[in-house]
C-alpha cells in the first residue's frame, strides 16, 4: 500500500519506485531559514555588541566563528557518506538538537576558549543541517525535477537574513548578546527539531545506477580530475569572496555612516535579493551550457563586490547594491547545489558534492576572520572589498576552463 503522503515515480532512482514525502519542501524551507537564519546571519549583527561587552577583539570573536566553518567543512565529507547510505532524517534531526545546544553554549561561554569550543560545536551542527543534508535529500527525493525542489528550498533559505538579521537587531536593542542567543536558540529548538524529525522519516530510495567507471568505486576517480579540482579551486576563490562581503556587510556600511540597525537591514534586504535571483535559476540553467554559466555567475559576483567597494553613497545606492549582489549569491547557491549533478550526475551526490564543497567551506570559514585582518591592512573595508573582487576575477578565469568531454557526463 503507498503512503499517501508519498508520490510513486521512477524518475530519481531507475528502481520504478520511490518515495517522495509532500512534507519534506515545507518543513526544509521553514528549517533552512530558521538554522542559517540563527546560527550563521545572527553573529555578524550581535558582532560589535558582543565585542563592546566582553573586551574581546573583533579578530578574536570572529576566529570562533571561523573555527565553526572549519570543523563544518571536515565533518561535511563523512556526514556526506551517511546521508548516501542512510539519508537526512537522522544526520539533520540530530543536528538540529546539536545547535541548539552549541547557541546555549555561545550564550554562557565565560571566555575566549570557551566561546571558541561552544563554536567548534556549532560547526557539527552546520554540516548537519544546512544546506548540504537539504540539498542530498531533495537531490535523490525529486530525482529529475530537483532543480525545482532545490529552487523552492533556496528560495525560502534566502529569506534567512531578511527575517533574522532585523529580528535579532531588535532583541538585541532590548536584551543583551548573551539573552539574545537563549531566545533564538529556544526559537531555533522549536522549529527545526520537530521539523527535521517528523517530515523526513520516509524511506531512502537507493541511489540510480550507474555505468561510469569513474563513479563506480565511490566517485574517486572524478573526484581526482582535471575539471572537478578546477572547480573546485574556483568555488574556493568565489566562496571565500562572497562569505567576506557578507559578514563585511555591515562593518562597510557602518564605515559610511550607518547605524547598526541600518546595516542589518541592508544585510537582510540582500537576503531577499538572494530570493529573487533563486526565482531566475531554473530559466538560466535552461538556457546557458553550465561552464558557461559558471563563469558568468561568479563574475557577476565579483562585479557587485566592487560596486560596493567603490560606490560611496549614499545609502540607499549601497543597499541596492546589497540587493544585487543578494541577487547573484542567490543563484551561486543554487550553481553550487547542481554542480555535481550537471556534470556527474546523482549516484554519490552526498560525497562528491561535499568533497566539492570542502575547500570553499574552509575558504568560507577563514574569511570572517580573514575580512577583519584584512581590513585593517587594507585601510578598511574599502580595500577589502576590491581584493575580494580581485578572487573572483580569479575565480572567473577558472570555471571557464572545467568543461567536460561530452563522454565524461554524468
Amino acid at each position: 500500500m503507498t503512503d499517501p503522503t508519498t508520490r510513486s515515480d521512477g524518475a530519481a532512482t531507475g528502481t520504478g519506485v520511490w518515495s517522495r514525502p509532500r512534507a519534506v519542501l515545507p518543513a526544509l524551507c521553514a528549517t533552512q531559514i530558521t538554522s542559517w537564519g540563527i546560527v550563521y546571519y545572527a553573529f555578524p549583527v550581535l558582532l560589535s555588541r558582543l565585542t563592546a561587552d566582553t573586551g574581546w577583539s573583533a579578530g578574536a570573536a570572529t576566529g570562533a566563528f571561523s573555527v565553526a566553518l572549519l570543523v563544518s567543512a571536515a565533518a561535511g565529507v563523512p556526514i556526506g557518506r551517511i546521508l548516501d547510505r542512510r539519508g537526512p532524517h537522522l544526520v539533520m534531526t540530530a543536528g538540529s538538537v546539536l545547535a541548539v545546544v552549541a547557541l546555549l553554549a555561545v550564550a554562557a561561554a565565560p571566555n575566549l576558549p570557551a566561546f571558541y569550543a561552544a563554536w567548534a560545536l556549532a560547526g557539527i551542527a552546520m554540516a548537519a543541517t544546512f544546506y548540504h543534508p537539504a540539498f542530498a535529500a531533495l537531490t535523490r527525493w525529486w530525482g529529475a525535477d530537483r532543480v525545482r525542489a532545490l529552487t523552492i528550498v533556496t528560495l525560502a533559505g534566502g529569506l534567512a537574513s531578511t527575517v533574522f538579521a532585523p529580528l535579532t537587531a531588535a532583541l538585541a536593542e532590548r536584551l543583551d548578546w548573551r539573552a539574545t542567543y537563549v531566545v533564538l536558540a529556544g526559537v531555533l529548538a522549536t522549529i527545526t527539531i520537530p521539523a527535521h524529525a517528523l517530515a523526513l522519516r520516509a524511506p531512502w530510495p537507493p541511489a540510480p545506477p550507474t555505468h561510469d567507471v569513474a563513479l563506480s568505486a565511490g566517485g574517486d576517480d572524478t573526484a581526482r580530475s582535471r575539471p572537478f579540482v578546477l572547480l573546485s579551486v574556483a568555488f574556493t576563490l568565489s566562496g571565500f569572496a562572497m562569505y567576506a562581503v557578507v559578514i563585511g556587510l555591515v562593518p562597510l556600511l557602518e564605515e559610511r555612516g550607518a547605524s547598526p540597525t541600518a546595516a542589518a537591514w541592508a544585510l537582510g534586504l540582500g537576503g531577499a535579493g538572494q530570493t529573487l535571483g533563486r526565482t531566475l535559476y531554473a530559466t538560466l540553467a535552461a538556457r546557458t551550457e553550465v561552464t558557461t554559466r559558471t563563469a558568468v555567475l561568479i563574475a557577476l559576483g565579483g562585479t557587485t563586490t566592487a560596486a560596493l567597494a567603490l560606490v560611496p553613497g549614499p545609502l540607499p545606492l549601497l543597499v541596492l547594491l546589497s540587493v544585487l549582489a543578494g541577487v547573484v549569491r542567490g543563484n551561486l547557491t543554487l550553481l553550487q547545489a547542481t554542480a555535481v549533478t550537471d556534470r556527474w550526475g546523482t549516484t554519490h551526490y552526498g560525497r562528491l558534492s561535499a568533497l566539492l564543497a570542502a575547500p570553499a567551506t574552509f575558504a568560507a570559514a577563514l574569511a570572517p576572520w580573514a575580512g577583519a585582518t584584512l581590513a585593517g591592512s587594507l585601510g578598511g573595508y574599502n580595500g577589502l572589498f576590491l581584493a575580494l573582487a580581485g578572487s573572483s576575477v580569479a575565480a572567473t578565469v577558472l570555471a571557464m576552463r572545467t568543461g567536460l568531454p561530452d563522454s565524461a557526463r554524468g
